[in-house]
């Protein structure tokens, strides 16, 4: 009986230090990550310039939601695709910078943050440039593309306020 329990301390003993050498460790991927965002966010950018609706929604993971200043969370696909078809409608130039990118540890996750200006017709047909800054939160999907599942964004300038009566 003693034999059997020394037997069992040794084997847990042995097994213990053996399993932390057996587990694998994910290799660090984040260089690359942040690469594939940085090149995912520009391209996106390149699509919002063009005015391509089709390709700028590419970019956005099914569940995706926009935070628009001043303005309701627009949640889903189809409704950032009325909403974004407007605003394509309504707004000249446009672009932005990418400042920064992160992935995490886990890889499955990642954010970038950068600037934008567009132009666009006030209420009068005057144009107006908007500058401002923007945070995008990036999702490895199953597939491995990188797609947006949050975008938010704010403008520098002042809010206006409303016309005295």
């Amino acid at each position: 009986m003693k034999t059997h329990w020394s037997m069992t301390v040794l084997t847990c003993c042995c097994l213990t230090l053996l399993v932390p050498g057996c587990t694998q460790q994910r290799p660090d991927t984040r260089a690359a990550d942040e690469r594939a965002i940085r090149e995912a966010d520009s391209a996106w950018s390149a699509a919002s310039g063009a005015k391509d609706l089709d390709r700028y929604l590419s970019y956005f993971a099914p569940d995706a939601s926009i935070f628009p200043p001043n303005a309701p969370i627009i949640a889903g696909l189809e409704s950032i695709r009325k909403a974004v078809a407007q605003y394509f409608a309504t707004t000249g130039h446009m672009s932005s910078r990418t400042a920064k990118v992160e992935v995490s540890r886990g890889g499955d996750l990642g954010y970038a943050s950068g600037t934008y200006e567009f132009t666009f017709n006030d209420a009068k047909g005057q144009p107006v440039t908007d500058r401002g800054k923007y945070l995008t939160v990036w999702k490895k999907q199953s597939d491995g593309k990188w797609k947006a599942v949050v975008d938010m964004y704010n403008s520098d300038l002042p809010i206006t306020p409303p016309p005295s009566k």
